[in-house]
Parts: C-alpha cells; structure tokens; sequence
C-alpha cells in the first residue's frame, strides 16, 4: 500500500470514527439512554395516523384510495415525517454540536452526516414497523411495488438531506430565517398530498403543487402501496434534481463560511 493511500485509509477510519462518536452522542441526547426514547418516534405518527383516520372518517365513506384510511394517511405521512425530521435536524447540526466543531477532528460535514444517518435510520425503523403493522391489523392484502417504496423513501432523504444542508448554513448565519423558514415550510403539511390525490386537483392547482418535490414522493408512495395507482406525473429526476442541487449549494457555502459561522452566535 502507498504512502497515499495509507494517509486515505487512516483519514477516512478516522472519519467514520467521529461520526460514529457524533452518532452516539446524539442518541443519547435526543432519545435518551434507553430505548424506551425510541417509542415516542412510533407513537408520534400513530397519534397522528389515528386523528386524521377519525376526522376523515367521519366525513367521508372510503379514502382516495383503497379501504383503509389509516394505510392512506400513513402512505403520506410517514415520507412527510421523514423529509421534515431530516431537513429541522441538518439544519441544526452546527448549533448542536458547535463546541465540537472547534476540535481540527471533527468537521461540519461529520455533524451533518452523523444526523443525516440517525434520523433516517430512525424513519425507516419507524416505517417498517406502522406499515407492517397497519397491512397485518387491516389485512390489506395490498399488492406492493419494493422498487416504488424505496424510491419513494430515498426521494424523501435526498430532499431531506438537500434542504437541511442548505438550511444548516442559512440558519446559523441569518438569525432571521429561522423565523422565515418556519412560515414557507408550515404549509408545506397541506400541499404534500398527505390528505388528496394530485390528480384529483383542478387546474391551475396541480401546476402549481408539481413543482413541489413532495407531492412526487407522495405519489411514488402510494403506487409502491396500490398498484391501481400509476401516479404519471411523478418526476424522478426533479426531486432528485432539487435534492442534489441544494446540497451542493449548501455545502458550497458551508466549506467557505463554516469558520465564520462556528463563531456566529
């Protein structure tokens, strides 16, 4: 092995060890010492779940599609959840670990990548156990696209994990748009097809809504769930696109005013 790639290996170990550590660190801050902090990320939805399916069902005879309301919601929700945790978390990674950061070890890409790995291993434990649980207690029978269903879940990280990377810089160098982001983003729970179908939209509505990335990772979604539901409008590249792009622009400013920024208050 060469001198350079032995400097490589021993970086990226070293690496992989501070994340790991940041990781750790996290759990233990954020859910406590004990799994008994995990059921809080399960109950949360299912709390969630069993509003919506009472109040819609209330209202309405069957959901858009299928017949089980709480399969539905959670179809929407749950990648919903999944962005929305992701982005707040990356968003706050150097004011979490701020006092960290001023050790030569640990960088501001460590903190993002040790909260990008929690919290969506977190969501995907989350949404492994609600949709095995809702099809067993329902008994469905829905027939399931995997292809879709991942696509869907790595749609909702990528956006998640793009936003967040460009929010982490904005929100630690103008105070201001912490204020600003919650306004734009608080509708964003209405405009993500958690409680409709794109495609029952009137125009010029459903124009609009395209353009946000997650009507597209609802509607990739619920064709991996209903395979009557082909969802054409759905994007791949777009939401792909956007995620990458506001990585990449996070990251930009992120490597040029990360010093400034450890010393922001």
């Amino acid at each position: 092995m060469s001198f350079s790639a032995q400097g490589l290996h021993a970086r990226s170990f070293k690496t992989w060890r501070t994340v790991s550590a940041l990781i750790m660190r996290e759990m233990a801050t954020t859910y406590g010492r004990s799994p008994g902090g995990y059921i809080w990320a399960i109950l949360e939805p299912v709390g969630g779940l069993a509003i919506m399916t009472i109040a819609f069902s209330v209202m309405l005879r069957s959901p858009a599609l299928g017949t089980s309301f709480p399969l539905f919601y959670a179809t929407g929700l749950l990648p919903f959840m999944m962005y929305s945790d992701v982005a707040l978390k990356l968003g706050q990674s150097i004011r979490f670990s701020r006092q960290l950061l001023f050790y030569p070890a640990v960088t501001y890409a460590d903190a993002i990548v040790a909260r990008f790995l929690l919290n969506t291993l977190t969501h995907l434990m989350v949404f492994y156990i609600i949709m095995t649980g809702l099809m067993w207690f329902y008994d469905t029978r829905n027939i399931l696209d995997y292809a879709a269903i991942l696509n869907a879940l790595g749609m909702a990280m990528v956006v998640g994990l793009g936003v967040g990377t460009l929010n982490c810089f904005l929100l630690t160098r103008f105070g201001l748009w912490e204020r600003i982001w919650a306004i734009v983003n608080r509708p964003m729970f209405l405009m993500s097809g958690i409680f409709f179908l794109y495609d029952n939209l009137p125009e010029p509505f459903r124009s609009y809504l395209w353009l946000n990335p997650l009507i597209h990772v609802t509607g990739e979604m619920r064709r991996g769930f209903y395979a009557s539901y082909d969802a054409t409008y759905v994007s791949h590249t777009y939401v792909y696109g956007f995620g990458l792009t506001a990585l990449c622009i996070g990251f930009i400013f992120l490597s040029r005013y990360h010093r400034v920024l450890l010393n922001n208050r």
